[in-house]
């Protein structure tokens, strides 16, 4: 389901709690004739039930109303409320059948950092930090590499890590800054 369809499934399901709320509370107000005491709308063996049971019946039944228009006004903001947290990063696919997907930069950073540390490259950490705009992005990378880690091997390693990433987030770094640490390594024997 996309994500659209949900948003409108959700609206359409408070949009029901909320008028299921406001049609009860309408009809309790509206239908009995004030002046009446002895007025019913329900039938003579709710109602004798809804005496027996009294006066937690009316308690009930006030607070299960009062529950569902909440429940629904608070759904029905939640899906018309803007997400708080921006969404950065669009993949797009043109030809045939065209489409955008957007991630969360988590997402994408979370990628970049796995595909830096899989292989047999010597790194044993990255963390990345994009910032800037979506489609020109600036990319800062911090690498934790064992004291054995050929230097070449590892500047290859993360120059194909970097056109794996822009290639697939279907963007290009405008600013690519790498900065390498070396993890301290054994002693030379004497």
């Amino acid at each position: 389901m996309t994500d659209a369809a949900h948003r409108l499934l959700w609206t359409i399901v408070a949009l029901l709690l909320v008028t299921f709320g406001a049609t009860a509370l309408w009809v309790s107000v509206s239908t009995l004739p004030a002046d009446d005491p002895d007025a019913t709308l329900l039938g003579a063996g709710l109602l004798d039930a809804w005496r027996l049971a009294a006066p937690w019946s009316t308690l009930a039944a006030v607070v299960t109303g009062v529950v569902a228009a909440l429940a629904g006004q608070r759904l029905l903001a939640g899906e018309l409320r803007r997400p708080r947290q921006a969404i950065r990063g669009m993949l797009s696919h043109p030809g045939h059948r065209p489409g955008r997907t957007r991630l969360a930069t988590e997402l994408l950073v979370g990628a970049l950092e796995r595909d830096l540390t899989t292989g047999d490259s010597g790194v044993r950490r990255a963390r990345v930090l994009l910032t800037g705009a979506p489609q020109r992005p600036d990319v800062w990378i911090l690498v934790d590499l064992a004291a054995d880690a050929p230097a070449d091997d590892v500047r290859e390693h993360v120059d194909a890590a970097v056109r794996r990433f822009a290639t697939t987030a279907g963007c290009t770094p405008a600013h690519l800054d790498v900065t390498a640490r070396f993890e301290p390594g054994a002693p030379d024997p004497p």
